[in-house]
């Protein structure tokens, strides 16, 4: 392993490690049924935790903490496919690290451990809402795609400067604010895997491990295209040198 490459990764583990044991420690704490002031402390819970370790690790390497925002890079050609691939398994082996020393820590999986999951009979008023698997694999490709736009447009492009790891992390916390309550709002094939393993329940794992990938993607390619657009529209004395 190369020495430049080597603190990106050990920066990927240790910043998953700390969104899932953080995050999906919180959910875990305080449970189910708690209405949106519990959504809203899960969210800012997560939200905090990769805003703070962005700022950390972000001059190391990029602070994705997320394989779909990874792909999304990746695919927007910000980054090369070796270096992307170890910092997916980076991401994957510190999501799952952090789930087992959470269940060591909580003393075993029946608290859920964070473990994401669609929405039965969830109450709305007169009426209860259950979530099917295509709705939650839209949702989790949606809120993919917000998540992988925001790091795109501030984080990458480096036009919100020093503020991008907080665009970034209020978007992670909007995020879950509205899919909390429906799919679990994971949108982090990281994040879902890791209390899957430490709970041996993998009930949806498809939709999980997949549906951020693909919201990742199409961000990237509307990040592409808006910029062409942009590029094309810029008269040719404003257009940046080659």
């Amino acid at each position: 392993m190369s020495n430049r490459i080597a603190p990106k990764l050990l920066a990927e583990f240790i910043g998953t490690f700390s969104f899932v044991f953080i995050g999906a420690g919180a959910a875990a704490v305080v449970g189910d049924g708690v209405g949106l002031p519990g959504i809203a402390a899960i969210a800012f819970a997560h939200g905090f935790t990769i805003m703070v370790f962005a700022f950390a690790y972000g001059p190391v390497s990029g602070g994705h903490m997320n394989p779909a925002v990874t792909v999304g890079v990746l695919a927007a050609g910000a980054m090369g496919a070796g270096e992307a691939i170890g910092y997916i398994v980076s991401q994957f082996v510190g999501g799952i690290a952090g789930a087992l020393l959470l269940s060591a820590v909580l003393g075993g999986a029946e608290t859920g451990l964070g473990l994401p999951a669609l929405a039965h009979n969830l109450a709305l008023g007169a009426t209860s809402l259950t979530i099917t698997p295509a709705a939650g694999f839209m949702i989790e490709a949606v809120l993919a795609f917000f998540l992988v736009t925001i790091v795109l447009s501030t984080a990458v492009t480096g036009r919100a400067g020093n503020l991008a790891p907080l665009a970034i992390g209020m978007t992670l916390t909007l995020n879950i604010i509205m899919g909390g309550a429906l799919t679990g709002a994971a949108f982090n094939p990281a994040r879902a895997l890791g209390p899957m393993v430490a709970t041996r329940n993998f009930s949806d794992a498809w939709l999980y491990l997949t549906a951020p990938f693909v919201g990742a993607i199409v961000a990237a390619l509307v990040h592409m295209g808006l910029a062409r657009l942009a590029r094309d529209a810029m008269p040719v004395a404003q257009m940046p040198a080659e």
